[in-house]
């Protein structure tokens, strides 16, 4: 919830996506879910689905009326109202942070599989997306990247063999308006940046000095010399 970055909003198991918000904008303008889903081009059943997935996540969103003089339809409640505004807000919030901050690492190139290579960095081993081969690299990626999680729920290394998996402290946060900046101290006077969202913040229960393990898909990870 990124010029090349997505707003999301977590609903528990669900993510509220921009797709999600043109679905709701345009039962919202049409006043029909049949022809918001014609609208936009997609099929009736996958968009009720959606929205019924939706529904079971956060509460009404769309309130049906049957039948009548003119033939029925459907109109967002309040609680659709709010998730749209909070959606707005995060875009807004995103949109001011156009220059997403980086992280940035030094090491060595350890092991390379096609374009896929393994760097020694003082934050540990990182997989990293390599087009130009060479020894000595500067690991990047953006802030809005990275996901922080609770130790006690975050997956294992095996089972997130795909991303870089940081352990560490948090030292400090900044605050904005919809979002938060996480700095993570992850040993050896290195630190990374995580950019999320104030509800992810509060849901997680972070604070200074809390400890958190920090992802990051190797795919977004980049090494360039």
């Amino acid at each position: 919830m990124d010029a090349d970055f997505a707003a999301r909003l977590q609903a528990g198991e669900e993510t509220v996506d921009a797709a999600d918000v043109a679905l709701l904008r345009a039962v919202d303008a049409h006043e029909s879910l049949n022809a918001a889903a014609e609208a936009l081009g997609r099929s009736y059943s996958r968009a009720h689905a959606r929205i019924k997935d939706l529904e079971a996540a956060l509460g009404p969103l769309v309130a049906r009326e049957r039948g009548g003089v003119g033939g029925g339809g459907s109109k967002l409640t309040e609680n659709a109202r709010e998730l749209l505004a909070r959606f707005a807000r995060l875009e807004a919030a995103l949109d001011r942070t156009a220059h997403i901050e980086k992280v940035v690492l030094d090491g060595d190139v350890v092991e390379r599989d096609g374009e896929l290579a393994v760097v020694e960095t003082p934050a540990g081993r990182v997989q990293a997306v390599q087009f130009e081969p060479a020894t000595r690299v500067q690991v990047t990626f953006r802030a809005d990247a990275v996901t922080l999680h609770d130790p006690t729920a975050a997956p294992t290394a095996e089972e997130s063999s795909a991303r870089n998996r940081f352990e560490g402290t948090v030292t400090e946060i900044d605050q904005h308006e919809a979002l938060a900046t996480v700095t993570v101290s992850v040993g050896s006077d290195t630190t990374i940046t995580a950019l999320v969202t104030r509800d992810s913040l509060a849901e997680l229960d972070i604070g200074p000095d809390s400890s958190v393990i920090a992802t990051v898909k190797a795919t977004a990870t980049r090494a360039t010399s």
